[in-house]
């Protein structure tokens, strides 16, 4: 019975003991060939590649000997090591994977108890169950693990050679070896062979041809194409002759190896039994080349734009632009009379698409220069590209002045022109710093606060001490303290809503007689409109209107309707874009002496601010500033080369499809004024414009071209302005055939009172244009003038009235 269950047993694990064996043999000639085929693999990769037709002959044949020996190593390597597996060692290995070993226990006899029928049975119930567990075994997989025996892992290295020698080399070059053996060539079957193949340059995108499979008899290769053709067989059998590579120290044309590269169009031809000839038309890489507009534009903040077209037959890989001082056609005067010290020109790489074809590419060049001492001074702008082969095409230089930010405040702009005569050259120092100390001297209120002054104060104390032996790293943090003081005093925030009225009018008006850009001019425009909001929703507050009350304020003297102020600002923005510089500078007084001497009430009586048409355009205003919002955070990321975290965590593309919308609803609302006239239907064909741009504007933005972005939003803005003007002038047209505008209610009061109303200086209070009476021949309104200017001078001058009403009356001086 004990003889029949061990039987039995292992009859039943005998399938899992053969393939337990099976894999101890894999196992053991794995460990012990395994240099053997690694050896045999690497040679063989090598060979696909064709290395040997690169190597010369004693090289070839030095490598050759070493795999052969390299090979006959490895079998005796493995013969030495390899140890036949037996069935026993599988046996306990099998029984190994087992709990309580039970096929060893199956081979045990019984030592004690022999005689014993208890015993006997016990062990007859022991080897039953170590028969049953041992019917569950498993074969045991090998241990086909190296790591221990290939540290280096030199058995994949030559793998991965195999699979890309297999990929991007031929397998039929592993014959050329036999090229290499005495009599090898003589044996090939098939006679003389060759194979040859075309590589175009990578950039150029096209793809490499296998010479033997061209039937054309002309080929079109890029130029820099390389050719590689390999000749088997009999030395001499085939040769190779050619006229498109220029070589002079050719090798011999029947050199099995032949690598060259096509500089110039001719002959290609394998001569000999199943040669091959063609005609080769090399097509040359011509450089790029590169055109910038003529025109450059500033916007409200001093970035410049200026767009430009490349184009390359296989694409540009890079473009840039040097800007450089242009000193002969620099005004030489004030603080740039002396020689400027060595200004290095400044580089900007040009943006390219990340995306897409770069054969030809249009799009916006979008910097900000501002700080940099070529800014709003003459310099030359040179563009260039390079392609991938290095070739750099560049334009015809531009002569202009470098757009940058302005500084329309007299304190920042003189602050601004000191900075700049330190930085042309340090020899400027000591005259700046007298300047400076001329212009802090009794500041009075022309600091918007004590932090700026303070700060003023402090460079104004280093000058002191450093200003004959600046060195240049001093001078460059002192021009950027002048230039943080400058926005200070430019930008900052004034605590009275009146003042910062007035000091959005004198910014204006100073960019008019500067000649400010469009973009200049609606950035100031719109600070003094917000600013004229402010203002009169104070006033409203302060003095609420009392129809019935004749003493209130609001009852006595000549007044102004916001309406009629935003129909001047109309009139003012229209003129600057029409170029009407000198009328607008005039109309601009006129505006300024109206808001300084008459009183502002909040409608006209007949539509006013709450009108329909009104609060459409006002919210067409509201339009606009966001969208210029939006493109100035859109250059913020094309500045900081990543989009940043959007206006309550939108994306700019969704921000710009917001206000497309908005644009829509406005545009389909029916509320714009002058429905039905011409100018009104301009205006909708400006606002579907700028619809379709800034649509363009969100496609550019989700594709992440920031450039095409700015570029799209930019002429949005420039249609929003265009129908903001022609709708304006729909309204005032409308407001005409009404009876209600500024020059009918002047002629009704001029009706009314003989000669019309006068300001506390004795002059009318117009609303128009110009005026018809002729100032110079009234003499009663100088001298009544003089009479209150004098009187202003004198109590100025009383040092026993109150500080804060002296303040006033010197202002009122300063005005007038």
């Amino acid at each position: 019975m004990t003889e029949n269950t061990e039987a039995q047993a292992l009859k039943r694990i005998e399938t899992p003991l053969r393939i337990t064996l099976a894999g101890l043999w894999a196992e053991r000639i794995t460990r012990a060939f395994w240099p053997f085929w690694t050896i045999a693999i690497t040679s063989l990769a090598a060979a696909a590649f064709g290395l040997q037709d690169l190597l010369p002959i004693e090289a070839a044949w030095f490598g050759m000997v070493t795999a052969t020996l390299g090979l006959i190593w490895g079998v005796i390597h493995g013969i030495r090591a390899f140890r036949r597996p037996t069935r026993v060692e599988a046996l306990i290995r099998l029984d190994s994977k087992l709990p309580g070993q039970p096929i060893a226990a199956l081979r045990d006899t019984q030592a004690i108890g022999i005689t014993d029928e208890a015993s006997k049975a016990v062990w007859a119930a022991h080897r039953a169950r170590m028969a049953a567990r041992a019917a569950t075994a498993k074969p045991v997989q090998p241990d086909l693990q190296l790591s221990s025996r290939d540290p280096f892992a030199l058995r994949y290295v030559a793998l991965t050679a195999l699979v890309m020698a297999l990929m991007f080399g031929s397998i039929w070059r592993v014959t050329s070896v036999a090229g290499l053996t005495p009599g090898g060539t003589a044996n090939a079957a098939a006679g003389p062979a060759w194979e040859g193949w075309a590589q175009p340059p990578a950039y150029t995108g096209k793809p490499a041809l296998y010479l033997n499979d061209q039937t054309a008899d002309a080929l079109t290769l890029p130029t820099g194409t390389r050719l590689q053709i390999r000749l088997y067989g009999e030395p001499g059998a085939l040769i190779v002759t050619e006229t498109v590579s220029g070589r002079t120290d050719a090798p011999p044309a029947s050199q099995p190896a032949q690598d060259f590269t096509v500089t110039t169009s001719g002959k290609l031809a394998i001569e000999g039994a199943a040669g091959r000839a063609w005609t080769i038309i090399a097509t040359p890489d011509r450089a790029p080349s590169i055109t910038p507009a003529a025109e450059i534009s500033r916007d409200g903040e001093g970035r410049f734009k200026q767009k430009f077209t490349a184009k390359d037959d296989y694409g540009v890989t890079k473009g840039e632009v040097t800007i450089a001082l242009d000193l002969a056609a620099v005004t030489r005067s004030f603080g740039l009379k002396t020689d400027p010290e060595t200004i290095a020109p400044v580089i900007l790489d040009l943006p390219l698409p990340v995306r897409g074809s770069r054969a030809e590419i249009n799009t916006t060049l979008v910097d900000d220069l501002s700080e940099s001492v070529l800014s709003n001074l003459p310099v030359t702008l040179t563009y260039a590209a390079t392609d991938a082969a290095g070739q750099t095409g560049t334009a015809e230089p531009i002569h202009l002045v470098l757009p940058g930010k302005r500084f329309f405040d007299p304190l920042a702009d003189a602050l601004i022109e000191m900075r700049r005569d330190m930085l042309w050259s340090r020899s400027n120092a000591p005259t700046s710093l007298q300047i400076l100390k001329a212009v802090s001297n009794q500041p009075g209120d022309i600091f918007p606060d004590d932090k700026t002054y303070s700060r003023l104060k402090a460079v104004i104390k280093r000058l002191d001490t450093e200003a004959k032996t600046l060195t240049p790293k001093a001078r460059d943090e002192i021009a950027k303290e002048l230039w943080d003081i400058s926005l200070m005093i430019e930008d900052g925030k004034l605590n009275n809503a009146k003042d910062r009225m007035m000091r959005a009018q004198d910014r204006l008006a100073e960019a008019i007689r500067k000649g400010a850009s469009p973009e200049e001019i609606q950035k100031l425009m719109d600070e003094l409109r917000d600013a004229l909001d402010e203002y009169m929703r104070e006033e409203a507050k302060k003095n609420p209107p009392d129809p019935n009350d004749e003493t209130s304020p609001q009852n006595q003297g000549p007044t102004i309707t916001q309406d009629q102020i935003d129909q001047m600002l109309d009139k003012l923005q229209q003129l600057m874009e029409e170029g009407k510089t000198a009328e607008a500078a005039e109309l601009m007084k006129q505006l300024q002496d109206l808001m300084n001497n008459m009183k502002v009430q909040q409608g006209d009586g007949q539509g006013g601010k709450g009108s329909p048409g009104k609060q459409a355009m006002k919210d067409l205003g509201n339009t606009l500033r966001d969208q210029q919002g939006l493109s100035d955070d859109s250059f913020r990321d094309l500045q900081d080369g990543q989009e940043g975290p959007g206006a309550d965590g939108k994306t700019l593309s969704e921000r710009q499809q917001e206000l497309r919308e908005r644009l829509r609803a406005l545009r389909e609302g029916g509320k714009l004024p002058g429905q039905g006239s011409d100018k009104a239907e301009d205006g909708g064909q400006a606002l579907d414009d700028a619809g379709r741009a800034m649509e363009d504007a969100e496609r550019a933005l989700e594709d992440g071209d920031l450039p095409g972005a700015l570029d799209k939003q930019a002429e949005a803005m420039d249609k929003m302005r265009e129908g903001l003007r022609d709708f304006g002038e729909a309204l005032s047209e409308q407001d005409r055939q009404r009876g209600s505008t500024p020059e009918g209610n002047r002629q009704a009061q001029e009706d009314e009172t003989g000669e019309g109303s006068r300001d506390p200086l004795g002059r009318p209070n117009s609303m128009r244009i110009g005026s018809d009476g002729n100032l110079a021949e009234n003499k009663e309104i100088y001298r009544r003038a003089q009479e209150l200017l004098d009187e202003i001078r004198k109590r100025s001058g009383d040092q026993s009235r109150p500080e804060s009403e002296r303040g006033y009356l010197k202002r009122l001086l300063d005005l007038f």
